[in-house]
């Protein structure tokens, strides 16, 4: 029976291939488990179906929103979205409704305290007009609604179109930035006879 030997430095350089190897297969395991514990997950932390949220302010009830579905994502941002739709309902001092909105789609910003819906936005009044945009805007901070976007406004008497639209936040006081199309102008009551010259 044959019977062989293998050198030392070879043998030793045979494990330190070997062990080469190994680190190899262990290092890019390891970076692969980094990679994963630092994969940004932008799934969102909280999810809530059927939601209904009261926001109150000094212990006041302000409005009650209504959610299919909300979800809310931790990070920078800090944000809750209500990708299947809204509806809000807004009460004065006494809860009496002053105004509500629906829409499609909505984002609420915490840190910004900005809320923006988007998607068949539609506001109306204590006054019953009503207000038709693509996306609108709540800034709480500064008290107001406002959007950059298309908006109809329906009143009792006319319909008003335009690009931009502003508002405190009962949708009472508000402006269109830039009207356009067909607008009723008083010019007195309706046949009033000039007066004839006097010769």
């Amino acid at each position: 029976m044959e019977s062989f030997s293998i050198p030392q430095k070879k043998l030793i350089k045979s494990i330190a291939i070997l062990l080469g190897v190994a680190m190899l297969f262990s290092c890019k395991g390891d970076l692969e488990t980094i990679q994963a514990l630092t994969h940004k997950d932008e799934s969102p932390i909280e999810t809530g179906f059927g939601v209904e949220l009261v926001y109150s302010r000094h212990a006041r009830v302000q409005l009650i929103l209504k959610a299919p579905r909300m979800d809310r994502y931790a990070g920078e941002k800090n944000y809750i979205e209500m990708p299947e739709g809204i509806s809000v309902v807004f009460y004065d001092s006494l809860m009496n409704v002053t105004s509500t909105l629906t829409a499609n789609y909505a984002i609420n910003y915490l840190n910004d305290e900005l809320f923006e819906a988007r998607n068949n936005v539609v506001v109306i009044n204590e006054a019953n007009e009503k207000l038709n945009t693509e996306q609108l805007i709540w800034d709480q901070k500064k008290g107001i609604i406002y959007s950059e976007k298309f908006v109809k406004i329906t009143t009792e008497d006319e319909v008003l179109f335009g690009d931009g639209f502003e508002s405190d936040e009962r949708f009472t006081d508000w402006k269109i930035k830039y009207p356009r199309g067909t607008f009723m102008v008083e010019t007195g009551p309706i046949g009033e006879e000039e007066p004839e010259p006097i010769e």
